[in-house]
């Protein structure tokens, strides 16, 4: 298992909007993301998911911190996901790289990063029963206008046994 587990904003947004978060902390304990992560989820401009983040980060379990490098060049990623694939690598430990977006899945695998996103976060936590139902997750996001692929959620709904 990873000895830290990095966040980039999409599983934050998404698990926030489905009062997910506690499942971060239920199956990670700690959650790390970078300030500018912090900076994309912290608008100002959505209180239904930023709140339950703020929450987060006063518990202590999820914590912001900085990335001391702009190596390597990420030219085709945003900047969140640049901050995080950059803080994965240089933290000198086994990490778990929470992303969704599929370029930015893609780079942190060529880099050797371990990567998981929102689906599987959801399923982990059907296997572990911290969720009764992860079709029931899947369709809240899906209400929300969050999208995760057909077939990535079926993958999630067929390991789980749904």
């Amino acid at each position: 298992m990873a000895a830290i587990v990095i966040s980039d904003a999409s599983p934050l947004i998404a698990l926030a909007r489905v009062n997910g978060l506690p499942l971060l902390q239920q199956l990670f304990t700690e959650v790390v993301v970078t300030d500018v992560v912090i900076a994309e989820v912290l608008t100002g401009r959505y209180p239904d998911t930023e709140a339950p983040i703020q929450q987060s980060l006063a518990a202590g379990w999820l914590q912001a911190t900085s990335v001391d490098t702009s190596e390597p060049a990420l030219p085709d990623l945003d900047e969140g996901e640049a901050a995080s694939i950059r803080l994965a690598l240089s933290s000198g430990e086994p990490v778990l790289l929470l992303i969704d977006e599929r370029a930015g899945r893609a780079v942190a695998q060529e880099l050797g990063l371990s990567v998981a996103g929102t689906a599987a976060v959801i399923g982990l936590a059907r296997q572990r029963g911290l969720i009764a139902s992860a079709r029931d997750v899947f369709a809240a996001l899906h209400a929300s206008d969050f999208r995760i692929a057909p077939a990535v959620i079926q993958a999630v709904l067929d390991r789980c046994g749904e």
